[in-house]
């Protein structure tokens, strides 16, 4: 896990294990979107399908992985009195061509994406011709207000097994793309009790 600093907030970077991406996409593979486990209506997002994970399947395959991670993010943040770490709750993206997810922040203290799928050719832009649109597909964190030798956005270009952890507060957004294919990722949200 590397954390940096764009701005103002500490975002971190690590990479999920090829074991995990495998379980979390054999799992959506093998889900049906239903009524209990849809998880659309509940997120800002113009995306059709987001899966929320059953506490069953996080406890199994996932909190100890994203907990592990979280402790190093906020190791190398500067926070070293960690009581314990709840992990709320799990949901999976699955976005295709033309959908996006608008600017949002997220609950509890800290939040984060793991990327599973990221489709061949995402970042090229076909209504642009002879013009480079590095945005398509990606993800910026937003943070307070462009200035003179200060940023406000941070883009990124996601890869399957990137892990991005960061506070809840960070606002953020995911572009469309106008490729075939899927990019898939699963975003958290967890909750921090600090030793006294």
């Amino acid at each position: 896990m590397k954390t940096f600093r764009a701005f103002g907030p500490t975002i971190g970077k690590g990479k999920l294990s090829n074991k995990i991406i495998k379980k979390i996409n054999n799992f959506i593979d093998n889900t049906v979107i239903s009524k209990k486990n849809d998880y659309s209506s509940q997120l800002t997002s113009q995306i059709k399908n987001e899966i929320k994970f059953t506490n069953f399947f996080i406890k199994k395959n996932l909190s100890k992985e994203l907990i592990k991670n979280i402790k190093k993010y906020l190791k190398e943040s500067g926070s070293n009195k960690i009581k314990d770490i709840k992990i709320m709750n799990v949901w999976v993206v699955k976005q295709f061509k033309n959908e996006y997810n608008p600017i949002h922040f997220h609950d509890g203290q800290i939040s984060g994406v793991g990327y599973l799928k990221i489709p061949k050719g995402m970042n090229k832009n076909k209504l642009v011709k002879n013009k480079k649109i590095e945005t398509n597909g990606t993800i910026d964190f937003i943070n307070g207000q462009k200035n003179f030798l200060s940023k406000c956005i941070y883009n990124l270009n996601p890869k399957v097994n990137d892990l991005l952890i960061f506070p809840n507060y960070l606002m953020h957004t995911a572009y469309p793309f106008n490729e075939d294919g899927e990019r898939r990722s699963f975003s958290f949200n967890a909750k921090i009790n600090f030793k006294k």
